[in-house]
């Protein structure tokens, strides 16, 4: 089994007692969170004043879950270039393993003083080889 990363909380749970749409994209929000360290975009990258904007995001939702129930994800780097991510995270029920939902994201390298788009920094840029599997998106691409 994945370790949970966080659990629907009772906010998140709308009148139909399952998790309202709008709380999936807060919880793939922090598994963008647990991801940004290890492709160096975390509070070093904030610091040189550069930062990551979703450009464009798409969510397939295939179970429900409802109040309590913990959520674990796999975030995967699909491709990238000088100045744009996509990434794909896959959420699953962290104690019964099956997949409750998908998104993925198109995120763009920002320098946050002048509030626009920028090339990644050569490091960030050697992270992003690593880890970019080259897998297909399922509906969104690097570029129009």
């Amino acid at each position: 089994m994945r370790a949970p990363l966080c659990s629907v909380l009772p906010g998140w749970v709308d009148h139909y007692g399952h998790m309202n749409l709008a709380y999936y994209l807060v919880a793939f929000d922090l598994a963008t969170d647990a991801l940004w360290p290890s492709l160096g975009l975390g509070p070093e990258f904030r610091a040189r004043g550069l930062g990551t904007f979703a450009a464009e995001s798409w969510q397939s939702y295939t179970r429900e879950v409802t109040e309590g129930a913990p959520l674990a994800f796999d975030s995967e780097v699909l491709g990238y270039d000088a100045k744009r991510l996509l990434c794909r995270h896959t959420m699953f029920h962290a104690a019964e393993g099956w997949q409750a939902a998908e998104n993925e994201v198109l995120y763009l390298c920002v320098d946050l003083g002048a509030r626009r788009v920028g090339a990644w920094p050569d490091e960030v840029i050697a992270r992003l080889a690593k880890r970019a599997t080259g897998a297909a998106a399922k509906r969104l691409a690097l570029k129009r």
